[in-house]
């Protein structure tokens, strides 16, 4: 084995270490986390750190379609967050209803 390769292998080896770290703490965040866009980001990560271990795969095993897999698992995840975000500002990070907003509304205008 050459020196490159051998190089390269230690790095695949403490990429892959790295990104099992950042999933743990992306899950603990994703569970543990107090709001629901803490949640959200969580779950942005969790799509951004898959991404790294298909690339890492990708790498190791030396198929391109991994890259399409990876670019297509990237627009999903940006699809998903900006729903998510959408859904957020309609209903607020701490999950009050509009509905709740119209009855507040509703009883300052009877006053």
């Amino acid at each position: 084995m050459s020196a490159g390769a051998h190089f390269r292998e230690v790095a695949e080896l403490i990429a892959i270490g790295l990104l099992c770290m950042s999933f743990l703490v992306t899950v603990y965040r994703f569970i543990v986390g107090p709001t629901l866009p803490d949640r959200v980001l969580a779950l942005d990560l969790l799509v951004t750190v898959a991404i790294g271990f298909i690339a890492v795969i990708g790498i190791r095993t030396g198929y391109a379609l991994y890259l399409d897999i990876a670019i297509a698992l990237g627009l999903v995840g940006f699809l998903a967050t900006v729903a998510f975000a959408r859904f957020i500002l309609s209903r607020g990070p701490r999950g009050e209803s509009s509905i709740e907003e119209e009855n507040q509304l509703t009883v300052e205008k009877q006053r």
